[in-house]
């Protein structure tokens, strides 16, 4: 066989593994959207699967933190990165209704880690 077509193969055929290891981080601004969202809707198969090994013991807490008011929901998501930092930004805020009142949660800035090869969400920065 000709050595320039075995190089071509093997070539092709790492391709997917270098594209899916390239691509396993994701990005982790849409990380942090994706865990608010799931927080807010009680997501628990969610959260659990976005939160870092420093906070799975508060799991039960962030599933369960808006259970107990209705019409909650996010206005306003948008997450960014800051920098090279593990530091994602947001703007919008949540909003949940206890009895009558509407409560509005201000977003703030969250920290990112990564942990086999996925960003995951851990907590407040600065928390």
């Amino acid at each position: 066989m000709n050595k320039r077509l075995l190089i071509l193969i093997l070539l092709f055929a790492s391709l997917p593994i270098l594209t899916t290891a390239c691509n396993s981080s994701g990005d982790p601004a849409k990380t942090v959207e994706r865990y608010l969202q799931a927080k807010v809707a009680g997501n628990e198969k969610v959260v659990r699967s976005l939160l870092c090994s420093e906070k799975e013991a508060d799991a039960f807490l962030e599933i369960n933190a808006f259970t107990s008011v209705s019409g909650a929901h996010i206005e306003g998501l948008h997450c960014q990165r800051v920098d090279d930092a593990d530091v994602v930004k947001c703007e919008g805020e949540i909003v949940a209704l206890y009895g009558k009142e509407e409560t509005r949660f201000p977003l703030a800035s969250y920290r990112i880690v990564q942990e086999d090869g996925e960003w995951k969400w851990c907590g407040e920065a600065g928390e």
